[in-house]
Order: C-alpha cells, then structure tokens, then sequence
C-alpha cells in the first residue's frame, strides 16, 4: 500500500460503534477517539447521567452520538442498546465491551456493610459479590457479543473489541494493596478470573465466526491513573518498565487501531498496553 493511503486506513467515516461503560474512565475516551475517527457513536451505560454526559460532550464538539442506559446483565437492556442503535443509525459495525466492576483500591472508604468484599480476602469473599461481578464481567460481555453481532452477521462485517487486563493475564500483585497500620486488602478474585474469562471468549468467538468477516479482539490495559494514593502510584510504577501508570488517553491509539481496517489482519489477539508491566 502507499504510505499516503496510511492514514485511511484509521478511518471510520460511516461506521457506527457501540461502547458499554461510554460513560466510565475509559470508555469515555474511546467514545470521544472513535467520534474523532469519523464514526457514530452509541454511549451505553447503566449510569444514565454518565452515559448522556459524555454524548453531550461529543455533541457539543460537532460530532454524532447518543446515549442509552444499558444494564449489560439484562438481555432485555442489551437487545435495546442493539435495537436503538439500528433505529437510529441502521447499522453497527463496531462493539467496544468496556463495561465491568472494577473495584479501586482506597482503603479510607471501606463502607462496614461491604466490609469483606471490600477487603477482598478470599477466604471470606461473599458470594453474591462474586456472582454479581461474573454477571456484568463475563456475562454481560457474552450478551453483547451475542446481540451486536446478529446485524453484523447481517451486513457481512463486524468487529468486536473486548477489554481484559493485565490481571487477564498475571496474577495480581497483591503486595500493591496493603498498607501498614490497616487490616489487609486484595484485588478480589473475581477481577482476575473474569478478565481471563475475556480472554478465551474472544478466543472462541474470533475462530468460531471465521470466514464470517467478523474480527474479534482483546484490547488488555494496564493500571490507569484515577486518583490513587501516592503510594499506590510509587509502588505500582517501580512494577513497569516505563515506571509509571497510564493516563486515561494511553490506549486510545490502540483502541483506534483494532477498530479499524489498520488492523484487518488480525483476530483472536491480545493487544497489551501495560508500560512493560508483563514483560519482567
């Protein structure tokens, strides 16, 4: 190809995307890197407000998008968010699963009634918490997925995004999330298992839809800043090779790149944006 064709092939003129969690850290940043691609966006998230915020934003800023509440463990709220988004745009081209639980390690605010979710011990961890989480990590991923790609099977072309993590791939370091003087706290283990769980489902569904023109990838962060103590920060950097956490913006240019035809020749993968965090 000639260099100067490069730059189309990161271009989503005409294409309409859905991103679940559009309201959250992430998922507002790949709403507003996907808009800026040339694509119409479908904010989806179960924080309605959030949702409509960052719709705002990017309309305000002269680009195409909506917001819908979607509770991703409802499959009645999935086939909605799929539903509205054929209504209103008559085709979805790309899902981007950003939804999940992810619990954000401050030990000052340990509500008593949560006490040992909170915590996170495994040897204590409740099980609803556990269920609930496997509902919107694993399942509500598994109903998108089943739902978005009706209409791509329809239109003969498709691309599906999931997020996994670096816990998809290693353990946690749980030395990270202690601190002296305080009862010990875990990455619970439902983040780990369901972000693994990511991995395999989009393994399954890249090979099980061969042939069918529909990609099916994995985009697996590392931590992203978000307020976190100092000391959380120091102890997680010296874990990197580029010795600190991401900004919120680091995985936007990977974002782009599995959503669009840059990346054509590739399903079934992992793409890992970590600093170096699983490379020693």
């Amino acid at each position: 190809m000639n260099s100067n064709d490069m730059p189309s092939l990161f271009q989503l003129t005409d294409r309409v995307a859905v991103v679940t969690g559009g309201g959250g850290l992430l998922g507002a940043e790949f709403c507003h890197t996907l808009v800026e691609a040339g694509a119409q966006v479908m904010v989806a998230d179960i924080d309605t407000p959030a949702a409509e915020s960052t719709a705002t934003n990017l309309i305000q800023s002269g680009y195409d998008a909506m917001a819908v509440h979607t509770d991703v463990t409802s499959p009645e709220s999935v086939n909605r968010m799929v539903n509205v988004t054929l209504e209103t745009y008559n085709r979805l081209d790309i899902l981007v699963n950003s939804a999940a639980l992810d619990p954000k390690f401050d030990p000052r605010h340990v509500h008593t009634e949560h006490l040992e979710a909170a915590r996170g011990a495994f040897e204590s961890y409740p099980l609803h918490a556990w269920q609930q989480a496997l509902n919107v990590n694993l399942t509500g991923t598994f109903l998108c997925c089943q739902a978005a790609v009706r209409p791509m099977l329809d239109q003969g072309r498709g691309i599906i995004i999931n997020l996994s993590s670096i816990y998809g791939l290693v353990a946690p370091d749980q030395r990270l999330y202690q601190r002296s003087g305080q009862p010990p706290s875990y990455k619970p283990v439902y983040y780990p298992v369901t972000k693994s769980g990511i991995l395999g489902l989009t393994r399954y569904l890249a090979a099980y839809y061969a042939g069918k023109n529909i990609r099916v990838n994995v985009l697996s962060p590392g931590g992203v800043y978000n307020g976190h103590d100092e000391e959380f920060v120091k102890a997680y950097a010296a874990r990197t090779v580029l010795g600190r956490m991401a900004e919120k913006d680091e995985m936007n240019g990977a974002l782009l790149f599995l959503s669009s035809d840059a990346s054509a020749y590739m399903t079934g993968a992992n793409l890992v944006i970590d600093g170096g965090w699983t490379s020693w």
